[in-house]
């Protein structure tokens, strides 16, 4: 406990503070800080804090040098790493530029249609009598294919006919009139003279010039009507519709009674088609440029286009050996032996022909590069990238031929850097042939 006079202090001095708010707190209390300088804090406090004060001093300092020696050490492994990967040579991939192919495959559309195709027609006028074959029959050459009613043309063979009977039994009074004249005039030609006068011996030989004449002009009328009733008889022959060839019957247009005319005009129908199908001919064109390098004989492989892969061989048969001058294209005929008939005319098919190529060196497409001065290929050289301008023949997506610029061996760089310059050292990183980069 405080004593009595501390006790009355501590109380005036607070009704001080009270009575001017803005005055200096006298606090502690000069008698608390008397009694703290006379009394002391203990020894072993002092001590306490100081080597408190002395081990944090020292662990800050020691931090200081590790964070110092770690950043000198970093900076130095980097200005290592630095230095090596100035002094390392960039990386390429390489691949080898090879011999450009000598055939190149070229496919396009192509259309089949049979070795023979015939439209047959009436050659007589009548009614159709009967049809032994229907669509999708294979028939043989001179096989019946139908029969045709000519009433009219009967009856013009039988009036033929008749007259021709007619004139030989014309021809064989002429012929008996010119032997009794020729008879008469001799045996008045050779009687002396005063037997008979010169009057009627030129009257029996004007009678025997007569008959000779009659009787040529009968004979030629025999011939006129022979040759009349020959033709009308080679018309009957036509009432049998024959097949001329060895084939297949794709169509039937006429049904028993059908009245049919003789002819192939727009108002006649026809009887039957009938197509040769044991050979095929595929009908394609192909560009002007390719048209002069495909020769005849030169093998084609003719693929389906229903999804089956079926593919057969043929042989370019013929060119039409002039360009359309509106498509700039060639007509080209190949020759394929169906004898299994398992290609019909006028499907669709690709035609794969093999065009020979110009020499050229092939390289991959990522081998390409396209600056300023055109397309270039960086061909690695005793360790030296060295740019050189190339022409492209051809592109087919993967691999580019090249018509000049290299040469078969010569090493190309793939996807090459953009900041590698020309004459710049490289390191390959792998060389591999064209066909595996």
């Amino acid at each position: 406990m405080l004593r009595k006079d501390e006790t009355s202090a501590n109380a005036a001095q607070l009704e001080a503070s009270e009575a001017d708010p803005l005055a200096p707190a006298d606090f502690p209390p000069k008698e608390c800080l008397a009694k703290v300088a006379t009394e002391g804090y203990p020894k072993s406090t002092g001590r306490w804090l100081m080597f408190t004060a002395l081990v944090i001093v020292f662990g800050l300092t020691a931090a200081f040098f590790e964070v110092s020696r770690i950043r000198a050490r970093e900076a130095d492994s980097l200005e290592q790493e630095t230095r090596k990967a100035a002094a390392t040579l960039p990386l390429v991939d390489v691949a080898t530029a090879s011999a450009g192919p000598t055939f190149k495959s070229l496919v396009l559309p192509g259309d089949t249609a049979a070795w023979y195709r015939t439209t047959l027609y009436s050659r007589v006028n009548g009614y159709l009598a009967d049809w032994k074959v229907d669509i999708g029959d294979r028939v043989k050459k001179g096989q019946l294919l139908a029969t045709i009613e000519t009433p009219d043309l009967d009856a013009q063979l039988a009036a033929a006919r008749a007259e021709l009977e007619a004139a030989k039994a014309e021809a064989k009074v002429r012929h008996a009139d010119a032997d009794f004249a020729r008879s008469s005039y001799d045996r008045w030609r050779d009687s002396p003279k005063g037997v008979v006068s010169d009057q009627e011996r030129e009257e029996k030989k004007a009678a025997n010039d007569s008959s000779i004449a009659k009787l040529n002009a009968a004979t030629a009328q025999v011939a006129v009507d022979q040759a009349k009733v020959d033709g009308l008889m080679t018309l009957t022959q036509y009432k049998n519709v024959a097949a001329p060839f060895d084939g297949l019957i794709t169509e039937r247009r006429v049904d028993p009674g059908d009245l049919v005319t003789a002819g192939s005009s727009t108002s006649t129908s026809p009887l039957f088609v009938i197509q040769q199908t044991d050979k095929i001919r595929i009908f394609s064109r192909v560009p002007q440029d390719v048209a002069e390098r495909l020769s005849v004989g030169s093998s084609v492989k003719v693929m389906t286009a229903d999804g089956a892969d079926r593919a057969y061989d043929g042989t370019i048969a013929r060119t039409t050996g002039s360009v359309d001058p509106h498509a700039r294209t060639m007509l080209i005929e190949v020759v394929l032996p169906n004898s299994n008939c398992t290609i019909s005319p006028g499907m669709y098919v690709r035609t794969e022909f093999q065009v020979a190529q110009a020499p050229s060196i092939e390289v991959p497409a990522a081998a390409i590069l396209f600056r300023a001065k055109g397309p270039q290929v960086a061909v690695v050289e005793d360790g030296k990238i060295i740019f050189k301008n190339v022409t492209i023949a051809s592109d087919d997506g993967d691999n580019v031929e090249l018509a000049s610029g290299i040469k078969v061996g010569d090493r190309v760089a793939l996807n090459i850097n953009s900041q590698i310059s020309d004459g710049d050292k490289v390191a390959i990183n792998n060389d591999t042939p064209k066909a595996q980069s």
